[in-house]
């Protein structure tokens, strides 16, 4: 379908598409294997200035637009959907700083992350407290000009790679989910070191590390907004960040329909290519038809953020819910179609179908997502 974009995010899909093919598809098994940290596609993300997408002008950035990040994000994860999380998990733990930060701030922090120097991540999930957010245990306590922080994170994509984390930590913890508040924290500070690297099923180029803080000291100037916003400053960023995550499902669906459709037309079965068969002509057309659709959905919502629509939590779920079914949904189907061979880490399908569970997953489970659609819809009734 024509999505009527404009020129320049017709040039930045055909940038971020030709660094996918030509940069990250060689790779991809190789990082999924090795789990190492992809640096040298990051630089290249870099200097090919993806990283100031979603960072304003002013900043360093070249605007702050949720499509363009999306569009970019689907063409990279068409290629490795732990690749492009490395980049768009950048995205989400810079949004804090962006919708949060004071202009000291934003001068400090977003100018480096905007030319992909240092990248982001962002950290509220713990052992205790995955979606139940207001269960976190990592708290900050003032001590004179300086907070210092004692917990854990874990979960947290980017973790020990990135440079710059905003973190939702406990400051009052009598006041329940009014109590939170985020901080930014910088990589190599005394008392902040990172636990264990975990070992997953996807994503795993990606780096998914336990943030530990020991009597971290930080200085006062990195809270971010002021103390109790902790919860409204995550809301407000997945709000924005959602699409992203939408993006991601949605590359890796179209990666896996391409795939499907190439094998398709190349593997012979009873004398003819099996995509003349009626059965698999009618999984494809499935596959499309929800890929389109999770397209429409994305895009549309993410015009919608760009658009500077406040309450956008709904629709935010709902890309984010849509797009991840359609990409489990749809990479399994595809690797129905590779029959056998699907099944063998020799094609990288079954690499497709890995890489798109998590998105069921992460800034929010797909139950949550429903949670908050369904509030939403009782809320607008209630009016």
């Amino acid at each position: 379908m024509d999505y009527l974009l404009s020129d320049e995010q017709k040039m930045i899909q055909e940038l971020a598409r030709k660094i996918a093919e030509e940069k990250i598809r060689p790779v991809a098994a190789k990082y999924d294997q090795t789990e190492e940290y992809p640096w040298e596609i990051i630089k290249q993300l870099a200097a090919a200035d993806l990283f100031g997408l979603f960072i304003p002008e002013e900043y360093g950035g070249m605007c702050t637009s949720v499509l363009n990040l999306c569009i970019a994000t689907e063409e990279l994860s068409r290629a490795c959907g732990g690749i492009a999380v490395c980049y768009a998990a950048s995205a989400l733990g810079t949004f804090p700083i962006v919708l949060f930060g004071n202009d000291e701030q934003k001068r400090k922090y977003l100018p480096d992350l905007a030319q992909g120097k240092k990248i982001a991540a962002f950290a509220i999930t713990e052992p205790e407290a995955g979606s139940d957010a207001s269960a976190i245990k990592t708290t900050a306590k003032k001590s004179g000009d300086h907070y210092i922080l004692n917990g854990l994170k874990h979960f947290i994509t980017n973790g020990g790679d990135a440079d710059i984390y905003t973190v939702v930590v406990m400051t009052d913890k009598t006041k329940g989910a009014r109590g939170a508040s985020s901080f930014i924290v910088e990589k190599g500070t005394p008392g902040f070191t990172f636990g264990k690297k975990e070992d997953k099923l996807g994503i795993r180029a990606s780096s998914t590390r336990e943030l530990v803080f020991t009597d971290c000291k930080i200085p006062k100037e990195n809270l971010l907004s002021k103390e109790g916003m902790g919860f409204i400053v995550t809301m407000k960023t997945f709000d924005i960040s959602r699409p992203g995550v939408a993006a991601q499902a949605l590359g890796i669906a179209q990666g896996a329909l391409d795939l499907a459709v190439k094998y398709a037309k190349e593997r012979q079965q009873f004398g003819k290519s099996i995509s003349s068969f009626q059965g698999i002509q009618w999984m494809l057309a499935d596959m499309a038809s929800h890929v389109e659709a999770a397209r429409a959905l994305v895009y549309a919502t993410a015009r919608m953020v760009d658009a500077g629509k406040t309450n956008v939590a709904k629709e935010s779920a709902m890309a984010k819910l849509f797009a991840s079914d359609v990409a489990m949904k749809v990479t399994t189907d595809a690797l129905q179609i590779f029959g056998g061979y699907g099944y063998m880490k020799d094609y990288p399908i079954e690499k497709y179908m890995r890489d798109a569970k998590i998105t069921q997953i992460y800034e929010g489970t797909n139950q949550i997502q429903r949670n908050i659609i369904a509030l939403q819809l009782i809320k607008e009734a209630i009016r």
